[in-house]
């Protein structure tokens, strides 16, 4: 069985830039450090690999992080499977795999969800509702993401790490 989100969401209220990484997979690369430098709050989606990630991106800005399905060592398993945070006005659910969610966002007064778990960037917009950085998977590029929530509608940006 699942597990619930938080019923308490952290909220970052001063949060206006909102860094976007997954499936680091024990890889953080230097140009994904510095793609997320003047974030003011991070969400990795999961597939962290290592504690270390955290330890690192944490020296950037507060860090939301799930646990994706390749997080099974003893201390990726206090990672929750979902998290409800809060940046600026705006309300974000966390989860690895989309294909998992077992909630209506806007039921729930989600603003966006941020999911991963395919390697491909994309921004899709349901009903209002907008919902990869380690190793290269296949032929598709590694990337990081800046969400922008200063703004309606939301800014997102996806920087391709290999051209950096």
């Amino acid at each position: 069985m699942r597990s619930k989100p938080a019923r308490n969401a952290r909220v970052h209220a001063n949060a206006k830039v909102v860094g976007l990484i997954s499936d680091t997979h024990g890889l953080l690369r230097d140009e994904a450090l510095a793609a997320l430098l003047g974030s003011d709050l991070i969400v990795h989606a999961g597939d962290v690999g290592k504690p270390e990630i955290l330890t690192a991106l944490e020296k950037l800005a507060p860090v939301v992080v799930v646990r994706g399905n390749t997080d099974i060592e003893q201390w990726a398993r206090t990672l929750p499977e979902t998290a409800v945070t809060q940046a600026g006005a705006t309300m974000l659910y966390v989860l690895h795999n989309l294909e998992e969610l077992d909630i209506d966002p806007i039921a729930a007064g989600f603003h966006i969800v941020i999911s991963v778990h395919t390697y491909k960037p994309t921004r899709t917009e349901r009903k209002g509702v907008i919902g990869s950085a380690g190793p290269r998977r296949f032929d598709l590029p590694v990337t990081v993401a800046r969400l922008n929530v200063n703004f309606i509608p939301w800014e997102i940006e996806f920087i391709d790490l290999s051209r950096r």
